[in-house]
Formats: C-alpha cells, structure tokens, sequence
C-alpha cells in the first residue's frame, strides 16, 4: 500500500492512500506537530505489523472514517496517541517503562485490553518517528512524501 503525504498550506496536509488493487481513498491531515497523526500510525503500524487504521484502509475501509475502528483496531489507536503526546510533552523522552503503563492506562480507561508492546517495540517506533520528522522536514510546500506499507 501508497501514502503519499502532501504538505499543504492553511491547517491540513493531505494523505493520499493507493491499496495494492488500485484503489484510493485520501484525507485531510490536521497540521499537529512534528508529523502528521496518520504518519504516526505509518510508524506504529510499521513495527507492529498491522492491526490499526491502516490495516483497516488496506482491506477497504474510507481512509476519512472515524465510527468503524475494529476491535483491534482501538488498541493501536491509543498507542499512537500515547507516541503522539509523548512527542509534544516530554519530546520523546519518557521512560519506556512509564510510556507503556500510560498506553495501558489509555486502553483501560476506553474499555479494551491494549496490544502487546514491548520496550523494543517502543524504541523501534521513536526511531522511524524521528526518521519520519527528518524526511517531512525537507518536503517542501506542494511537495510529497511516499511511504510504503
């Protein structure tokens, strides 16, 4: 499957997704620090093989749907949000230990059981995120970044 990332002008980028038959599906991608929310789900997804909001466009779900997550779905979403605000708080620097309990914690408090993550898992996530900063730094205004998954 084909992200292309396009850094707009104004409050969103736009993420364009090519499914290995052809199809697409696009959306709008609210500008929220030092990558996009949905190219965190690239780096999560990435490490743990699936499982979350990308897993579920590659099988056909609207890249824009916001109802439908599956049941496997949710966890992965957590995590995302727990890299996600651990960038913005602690500058990805908080213990893993520590990053784990509040993912779990996040699972707990929305009513599911999270996904198994492990430290390595956590660390191979903050290398591919701070990858992923590095390439989104130098994509100019109208320009791209293509990602496969």
């Amino acid at each position: 499957m084909k992200l292309e990332f396009t850094r707009l002008g104004g409050k969103h980028d736009r993420l364009t997704i090519t499914r290995l038959d052809g199809s697409t599906t696009a959306v709008d991608c609210p500008k929220q620090g030092m990558i996009p929310h949905d190219m965190v789900h690239y780096a999560v997804e990435s490490v743990l093989q699936g499982r979350g909001f990308l897993a579920n466009v590659a099988q056909g779900a609207d890249a824009g749907f916001t109802d439908g997550s599956s049941a496997q779905a949710e966890p992965i979403e957590r995590l995302v949000e727990t890299m996600q605000a651990d960038t913005w708080s602690m500058g990805g620097q908080t213990p893993v230990e520590e990053l784990i309990a509040l993912y779990e914690l996040g699972c707990e408090a929305r009513g599911h059981a999270a996904a198994p993550v492990s430290a390595e898992d956590i660390a191979a996530i903050r290398t591919c995120m701070a990858d992923l900063a590095r390439q989104w730094a130098d994509v100019p205004q109208n320009g791209s970044l293509v990602l496969n998954l």
